[in-house]
């Protein structure tokens, strides 16, 4: 088609990795949608507003979903890209992390990719164009302890997209699965703050291990989320992209743990996050 590439990305909230998406695909002359809940719509700033809109868009909610993919459509006439970032943290044991806590995990980071996908694919269908980028995760493929909520989203995630990618083959939709490694955003720093919320009977002597594993991935060496950004932009936008991308700090060593024997991975694992000692 042309005129420049139409883009919606979910979760651009400066800070985070999706609005460092945004500035990418608008250095690369697209026509941008940074969507965010609304009321952190205020942190989507300091954007090229030639080239990139705000919009509102919760994920959890199918009407939200919906009037934002039509204005879109309204504006442009098609949607080009899907960017599914918008994601939350799940940080605790899974015998003590509350279900409702679990359960707003799924529906932000798993169900609310596919209800973006289930609204946008009929128009990508009938334009037979378009890339959906779904956002998973190296913890997809190698959950570690105090994240299994977290990483089964994202293992859903995986699951979701290698279907997608061949049941969309037909009509020229493309699928790409991102995994990013340790990437340095305010992820983190949200992760910790949630936990704030927890008092644990069980694990409380591991407090210390449990806030660690919250900000583990955003270490001093972590992968500057601009250079990530610009690493994913420009292969999503070749005229073939790539089914997986693969990019960032500690992407080499969960590469390794996913071929290790179960065993290496538990020895690893309990020492990593101190959980090597018999209670």
């Amino acid at each position: 088609m042309n005129g420049p590439k139409v883009v919606l990305v979910t979760g651009c909230a400066k800070g985070g990795i999706g609005y460092e998406y945004c500035k990418a695909f608008a250095d690369q002359n697209c026509r941008v949608f940074a969507s965010d809940i609304p009321q952190r719509l205020n942190d989507v700033v300091d954007l090229p507003p030639d080239k990139v809109e705000t919009l509102a868009l919760d994920v959890t909610c199918e009407e939200s979903v919906s009037s934002a993919v039509k204005n879109i459509i309204s504006k442009c006439g098609r949607i080009d890209i899907l960017v599914n970032n918008a994601g939350i943290g799940s940080t605790g044991p899974l015998a003590e992390l509350p279900l409702d806590t679990i359960t707003k995990a799924w529906e932000i980071n798993g169900l609310g990719q596919l209800r973006l996908v289930q609204e946008i694919v009929p128009h990508m269908i009938s334009q037979r164009s378009g890339t959906i980028v779904n956002i998973g995760s190296v913890v997809g493929k190698v959950p570690t302890p105090w994240a299994g909520s977290y990483c089964a989203t994202k293992a859903y995630i995986h699951a979701v997209s290698h279907t997608l990618r061949v049941e969309l083959r037909p009509f020229n939709v493309n699928v790409v699965l991102v995994l990013p490694g340790s990437i340095r955003s305010n992820f983190g720093k949200a992760n910790v703050e949630r936990l704030g919320d927890f008092d644990w009977k069980i694990y409380g002597e591991f407090k210390e291990a449990i806030e660690e594993r919250a900000r583990a991935s955003q270490g001093s060496k972590a992968t500057d989320s601009g250079v990530f950004a610009r690493h994913v932009v420009k292969r999503v936008l070749r005229r073939k992209p790539p089914r997986k991308i693969v990019f960032g700090r500690m992407t080499v060593l969960f590469a390794l743990l996913s071929w290790s024997p179960l065993w290496v991975r538990d020895w690893f694992f309990s020492n990593r996050f101190k959980l090597n000692k018999k209670v």
